[in-house]
């Protein structure tokens, strides 16, 4: 059994935590917090904007002299095969792609024929305005 003493020192070591002055806690400011963690996103944003506009530039650099070999035309002909139409050194080459490699198809020799006049001008399909003025009118 614990005696008079004892009972008496427990109660007043919670008396004594009880009136202990307690850590204030620092104030935050949510209103700027929020602006802080809104502006890094954003520059964040940025960044990854800017490394993508700097990579299409930088890959677009060509070297002194031009480029020598230009692609005209490409067509898909199979899943994985395709169709080139390339102009080297003014001549026009016709090449093959495909999953066992490439392959030259034709070369064409001479200049580069001139291109074929447009077609007729077909009727011109309305457009979104036109339809739904014509929807109203005729319901």
């Amino acid at each position: 059994m614990q005696g008079n003493g004892e009972r008496g020192s427990g109660n007043m070591k919670r008396w004594a935590c009880a009136l202990a002055p307690v850590a204030s806690s620092p104030d935050i400011n949510v209103g700027g917090e929020l602006l802080r963690v809104l502006l890094s996103l954003a520059a964040v944003i940025a960044l990854i904007f800017v490394a993508g506009w700097m990579s299409r530039r930088l890959q677009a650099r060509t070297l002194p002299g031009g480029r020598r070999i230009r692609c005209i035309e490409t067509c898909s002909v199979g899943a994985r095969e395709r169709v080139l139409l390339l102009d080297a050194d003014g001549k026009r080459l016709l090449i093959g792609v495909g999953q066992g490699g490439m392959r030259t198809l034709h070369v064409y020799e001479g200049a580069a024929p001139a291109d074929a006049a447009p077609p007729p001008d077909a009727p011109a399909a309305p457009n979104f305005a036109q339809l739904l003025s014509r929807w109203k009118r005729n319901p």
